[in-house]
């Protein structure tokens, strides 16, 4: 995955958020397959993103997250 150096490190961050996320999935239903956890993970910052742009009509924040959302679900794809 190519980024920009400036956007580096919060790439890192949400990478770091995602693995944790699916980390406690895994320990919450053994014997599923990775990609069970990778959808399970995505569908739960979806659901974060939709619950926030319901509370706020404009904040920076969620375009952030919208927009790790969508590296994530690219990212899926091409797995």
């Amino acid at each position: 995955m190519k980024v920009k150096r400036s956007e580096e490190e919060k790439i890192r961050k949400a990478a770091k958020v995602i693995n944790e996320r699916i980390l406690q999935y895994q320990r919450m239903y053994t014997g599923r397959d990775n990609q069970d956890f990778l959808a399970m993970s995505a569908l739960q910052f979806a659901i974060q993103v939709l619950e926030m742009k319901e509370k706020s009509d404009v904040n920076p924040a969620i375009k952030q997250i919208e927009e790790i959302n969508q590296q994530l679900a690219g990212y899926l794809q091409r797995v």
